[in-house]
């Protein structure tokens, strides 16, 4: 079982969320489209070379976004991992990837 965090602004978090629990992510159980999400603030700097959804080459960008949680089965998360990169609307999408072990 992996755990994937990542960070999304708002106008993209169903977007995002709707593509890992297509491809199977967020099932916990008897569960489905399980998810936990926090809104916060990001920040980046886009450099020379980027092509950003948000900001501008070489200025500081303070964004509200949201941050969601979710579990994915060990078969599943290449899957996951690839629907995710695609509805999501950054150049390089922040995310984690935590192996976990169920108890």
């Amino acid at each position: 079982m992996y755990k994937l965090c990542y960070f999304v602004p708002e106008t993209h978090l169903e977007q995002t969320k709707a593509a890992l629990f297509e491809a199977g992510a967020g099932r916990i159980g008897d569960y489905d489209c399980c998810a936990w999400q926090c809104r916060g603030q990001g920040q980046f700097r886009p450099l020379d070379g980027s092509q950003p959804f948000l900001g501008q080459q070489g200025e500081l960008e303070v964004v509200d976004e949201y941050k969601v949680e979710l579990v994915c089965k060990d078969e599943l998360i290449s899957e996951a991992l690839e629907a995710f990169k695609k509805a999501h609307p950054y150049e390089e999408p922040a995310y984690e990837v935590y192996r976990m072990e169920v108890m």
